[in-house]
């Protein structure tokens, strides 16, 4: 079923566009909402009128785009996240992560747009991102990483668990003697 489009609707396409959709799609979702209407001489002879308003807001969040985006990519990210001595993270930096950072400096981008070369960072160092913003328009943006690392935190736990097992062990070992020591006595 062919309809068209009165707002920009996510991952189908943008106001004024002729898309052709599934018949339950556009009677169950889109005409409720007024995302679109039929697609015929009557809908197609209204959207013309509108072609140059639709093209000129079209144009102005390119300009938009173009703008977030040098602004994007001036900007200097830095996350502190607890690391281990040798540089790996104990956690990762995820879109998430990088999201929640853009946002306090400001931007309001969502999660989705956000792309990590390997979807996730477990390193510390300078990384890569490309944000998607609109249509063709992305902005490359580096972020640094750095570990905060807890000094003797992890080799604690390791030195602790060893201390256990030898503290058991050698209680097991007292255990039986203490065992054998009554076993002997009660034969005599």
């Amino acid at each position: 079923m062919k309809v068209i489009l009165n707002e920009d609707v996510k991952y189908l396409g943008e106001e004024g566009d002729v898309k052709n959709v599934a018949k339950g799609y556009a009677r169950n979702y889109l005409f409720p909402r007024n995302l679109a209407v039929p697609c015929n001489e009557f809908t197609l002879a209204h959207f013309e009128s509108r072609k140059e308003e639709i093209e000129a807001r079209k144009a102005a969040k390119r300009q938009d785009a173009a703008g977030i985006k040098e602004r994007l990519e001036a900007v200097v990210i830095k996350i502190t996240m607890p690391a281990g001595p040798n540089g790996k993270l104990y956690g990762a930096v995820t879109t998430h992560t990088l999201m929640e950072e853009l946002q306090k400096q400001g931007f309001d981008i969502e999660r989705k747009k956000i792309d990590i070369a390997g979807q996730t960072v477990k390193t510390t160092g300078t990384h890569k991102a490309t944000v998607k913003l609109y249509e063709g328009v992305t902005a490359e943006i580096s972020f640094t990483v750095e570990g905060q690392v807890s000094e003797g935190s992890a080799p604690k736990a390791k030195d602790s668990r060893k201390e256990r097992r030898s503290e058991d062990a050698a209680e097991g070992t007292e255990t039986e003697e203490n065992s054998e020591t009554a076993a002997t006595e009660q034969t005599e």
